[in-house]
């Protein structure tokens, strides 16, 4: 395999896309100048993934076309755009943990040999990454490697497949700011170095303002903006993602001080599905007026936790709530009014198929208003709690009466909020919020987290965004492996010191770190 300096420029030419009667993409103008990172921007449903699947002849243009290095390219099918080399890097993971990086590599190729030469293959190899700016040891097991080792991985494949221009849909999404750093580093040094050039999607706009040249900004399906990075603010930006000059107003950190403890979790464990021990937390505490963050590389028991606090999952141990056991029964939340939102809410916190009428309902639909059980529907007051919600919220549908399913992922986050902090909060557990939402929709969501951590509700709040978790916590909790091994507060927080916790708390400059007194 050969990985000769070949970045190639792309342009997209009054892209057009249609599904039936609506408009996805509409005379969209695009140039990548060969050997740059560039920024593609917008809010979801701006037509960013339909412009790049366009691009990688997952879908067929209705109008337009491609140019590739100057010259008209035909693109009708994934194996026309292999051929141009042109390859993506998708948000979510696409190599086989089972395998080993070397047989990762070499399946992905269009045709393999049904006998395998592994002396040659590993000779090719071996010369291919003493060329790459990244070393990835090829014996080692992908289900072993860290998230950013399997990022890594992920672009090597792209580059082992001589890929001369590079999608990178939400590089970062999972990774820690170290990372994060490095990997966009590497990815920018590509690109000037004329390896590859790069395109990036992504929601932070921190990662675009240092790392790209030049960026296009899509809105409804059109051309909103574009231009060189540098002569770009954030604020620029935004405006262009959204049509308007954004600024989020954010209600100021008020109360906890002296705030009583509100949730206590002390030698919480549980087993993953598998059977085998993921959750060990000896000691966690949340108080009213508090945001504790939980931060953790993915798959470190975040997931378990939350499934353990929200009934979900059996564990063993013992949980308070203020002052009171909690086993996460609907009685006991609704008694002692304990909140959960999980990470995917249309999946595990929503009925599809059901009405935004129904859904916002679910909480409460058989008590009446003085606490008691109610026998049958009391459908007008369904109709009137849901109206007030969708209208204090924001909430976007066609009607209440639509079903939940149908509406965008900003709007079922608004839909849950809504549900789930109506009335009196004392426990609100939450987890990655903002995961997929637009600019505008992450800071309402984070402004309605902090009006309710300053009305008295305890939050802990799960999130692989470490830059959220700076944002809105009080105080930060490192999961890894299970286990709560570092605590420190907020403010002043250092983001790579947090990151060097979450990969290895040895990194972090020396033996484990238990939670603090308090905590024990």
């Amino acid at each position: 395999m050969t990985t000769a300096k070949a970045a190639v420029g792309v342009e997209a030419a009054g892209i057009g896309k249609r599904f039936g009667a609506f408009t996805a993409l509409a005379g969209i103008d695009m140039k990548v100048r060969s050997g740059t990172v560039h920024g593609l921007l917008g809010e979801n449903g701006a037509g960013k993934s339909t412009l790049v699947k366009c691009l990688m002849g997952y879908y067929r243009a209705d109008e337009g076309g491609f140019l590739v290095d100057g010259k008209e390219a035909a693109i009708a099918r994934p194996a026309d755009a292999d051929a141009l080399g042109l390859g993506m890097v998708y948000q979510h993971f696409t190599l086989v943990p089972s395998m080993t990086v070397a047989e990762n590599l070499v399946i992905a190729r269009g045709q393999v040999p049904a006998v395998i030469n592994w002396g040659r293959e590993r000779a090719a190899l071996d010369a291919f990454m003493a060329r790459m700016p990244f070393p990835i040891r090829l014996d080692a097991t992908v289900g072993t490697l860290s998230a950013g080792e399997r990022q890594k991985t992920e672009i090597l494949k792209q580059l082992y497949l001589q890929r001369r221009l590079l999608v990178l849909d939400e590089p970062t999404s999972v990774l820690t700011p170290r990372e994060a750093e490095e990997m966009l580093g590497l990815m920018q040094g590509l690109a000037h170095g004329g390896t590859a050039t790069v395109v990036v999607i992504t929601h932070k706009l921190s990662d675009v303002t240092r790392f790209t040249d030049e960026v296009t900004v899509l809105r409804r399906g059109r051309l909103a903006g574009r231009g060189k990075t540098a002569g770009l603010s954030r604020g620029d930006l935004t405006a262009m993602m959204i049509g308007e000059p954004h600024a989020p107003t954010r209600p100021e950190r008020q109360g906890g001080a002296e705030a009583a403890v509100r949730l206590t979790v002390r030698n919480l464990r549980a087993a993953g599905d598998a059977g085998q021990p993921v959750l060990d937390i000896a000691a966690l505490d949340v108080r009213a007026h508090e945001i504790v963050g939980v931060a953790g590389v993915s798959g470190n028991g975040q997931k378990e936790l939350l499934e353990a606090l929200g009934g979900q999952r059996p564990g063993g141990g013992a949980v308070r709530v203020d002052g009171t056991p909690y086993a996460a029964t609907r009685r006991q939340s609704q008694a002692l009014r304990v909140r959960v939102i999980p990470e995917e809410p249309l999946r595990n916190g929503c009925v599809p198929g059901m009405s935004v009428v129904d859904n916002l309902n679910l909480r409460l639909f058989d008590q009446r208003e003085d606490g008691g059980r109610r026998s049958w529907l009391d459908l007008g007051g369904m109709r009137r709690r849901a109206a007030r919600m969708i209208a204090g919220y924001g909430v976007r549908a066609a009607s209440p009466e639509v079903p939940i399913g149908v509406l965008s992922g900003g709007n079922v986050q608004r839909c849950v909020l809504a549900r789930e902090l109506d009335g009196v909060v004392s426990l609100l557990v939450v987890a990655n919020p903002c995961f997929g939402l637009d600019v505008k929709a992450v800071a309402e969501v984070r402004a309605r987290l902090m009006a309710a951590r300053n009305a008295g509700c305890a939050i802990l709040l799960i999130s692989e965004d470490l830059d959220e978790i700076l944002e809105l916590a009080d105080r930060i909790v490192v999961m890894r492996r299970g286990r709560v091994v570092h605590e420190a507060p907020a403010a002043g927080a250092d983001p790579h010191a947090i990151g060097a916790h979450m990969l290895d708390a040895q990194a972090a400059g020396g033996a484990r770190t238990e939670p603090s007194p308090a905590l024990a």
